[in-house]
């Protein structure tokens, strides 16, 4: 998909963004290591963490999509709404129904959220900074592609089923945000494609086809 605007008006969205929220970003970093810090915990504070994804896509969806990336494309408000549903679907069924759990379990799933949290908060700045991208001028966490990234990885590290509904979005949004920040030369977004094919295909289909996971060996072990 061949974007409406430059790499140069696209990047300077991103400046006008990451200057006006400055010192923001730092919390949003913050807020999102300590959201992986509750998953590790005994007593994992599931409403918490949805409450924080809730809130990521609310921030992406208003702040980024439709106060700045509308400026150069009215597209922007259409991202955002879908943005502002997502948010709404964690406070419904995370927040709300208390249908969400969290929590971080050795095995497929466990090891690709950690890469995916991992790839979100740190590889993705640092790989951004090498190609070019460099501070205010490139994504920074809360804008849409590391938030999906993000949001893969925990949902990863769920102990509950995941509803298809809060799959679909974050889904959609890796092919389409992959398809046109790769034509703008963002090439840090392919982990964002790889995070929504990867994250979808572990959430979505049936555990036997990933093999039985760690956690399962271990308590069969026990049990013989």
């Amino acid at each position: 998909m061949t974007p409406p605007f430059s790499t140069e008006q696209f990047l300077s969205v991103f400046g006008l963004y990451n200057n006006a929220i400055w010192p923001g970003q730092i919390l949003l970093n913050a807020l999102g290591i300590l959201a992986i810090i509750l998953c590790c915990r005994p007593n994992v504070n599931s409403v918490l963490i949805s409450a924080f994804l809730a809130g990521l896509w609310f921030w992406t969806g208003i702040v980024y999509h439709i106060v700045f990336f509308s400026s150069i494309t009215p597209a922007a408000f259409i991202f955002g709404g879908f943005c502002l549903l997502q948010g709404a679907l964690f406070t419904y069924f995370g927040v709300i129904r208390h249908e969400l759990s969290f929590g971080y379990r050795p095995g497929l799933k466990g090891i690709t959220g950690a890469v995916l949290l991992v790839y979100a908060l740190v590889v993705y700045p640092v790989l951004g900074y090498f190609l070019g991208h460099v501070y205010p001028y490139g994504p920074t966490f809360g804008a849409p592609c590391p938030a999906t990234i993000f949001t893969f990885g925990l949902l990863l590290w769920t102990t509950s089923r995941v509803h298809g509904y809060l799959v679909t979005i974050p889904f959609i949004w890796s092919l389409v945000g992959s398809s046109a920040a790769l034509n703008l030369g963002i090439r840090e977004d392919i982990g964002l494609l790889i995070s929504g094919i990867l994250g979808t295909a572990l959430l979505t289909l049936p555990d036997g086809l990933w093999g039985r996971s760690t956690g399962s060996q271990t308590a069969e072990r026990a049990l013989k």
